[in-house]
């Protein structure tokens, strides 16, 4: 393809640099006998064009998945197992944006848990208590990911190895 731009090589997007992963000719022949064979084991209704009805209901799937505080990550066509008491889930990714929503939370569980206390109300306290551990577990889960988000790694120069066998004087030599 030497005659051939970029865009015609590459399709209609530009990349900046040509995409660098080169894949021997054996690797790709695997992977699609791979998916073949997989196809062949697996029902053909899976392989089919879906509905409007279900494309739509897939895609309404993820916009039911955001929440006050995050993001629910439970699979399609999943129930919420904790009747959507979020803070409690260990699907939910929480947002580092609602990070002062989730203190509010755990103050108002920690006042619940007081007045839950005083009223003698044993029942909603062992709740409210493990509502408080998850959501100081979200609390947690957006510090580490600001923390991880801000510490930066110093990869360093890359260095130009020399090809085994040679050296800078026979290199040197015509």
């Amino acid at each position: 393809m030497p005659s051939a731009s970029k865009a015609e090589a590459f399709g209609q997007f530009q990349y900046p640099t040509p995409p660098l992963a080169v894949y021997p000719a054996e690797t790709i022949e695997a992977h699609r006998a791979f998916i073949t064979r997989r196809r062949s084991t697996q029902p053909s209704e899976e392989y089919r064009t879906p509905t409007e009805e279900e494309w739509d209901a897939f895609l309404a799937h993820f916009e039911k998945r955001k929440v006050s505080i995050g993001t629910c990550g439970r699979a399609f066509s999943t129930p919420c197992v904790h009747e959507h008491a979020c803070v409690r889930c260990a699907l939910l990714r929480p947002d580092p944006d609602q990070r002062s929503r989730i203190e509010e939370i755990c103050d108002n569980l920690i006042a619940r848990i007081a007045e839950a206390e005083r009223e003698g109300w044993l029942g909603e306290v062992g709740g409210l208590k493990v509502s408080l551990v998850g959501a100081e577990d979200k609390l947690a889960q957006v510090d580490a990911l600001v923390k991880r988000q801000s510490i930066a790694v110093e990869l360093g120069m890359p260095g130009v190895r020399q090809p085994a066998g040679t050296t800078e004087a026979r290199r040197a030599t015509p």
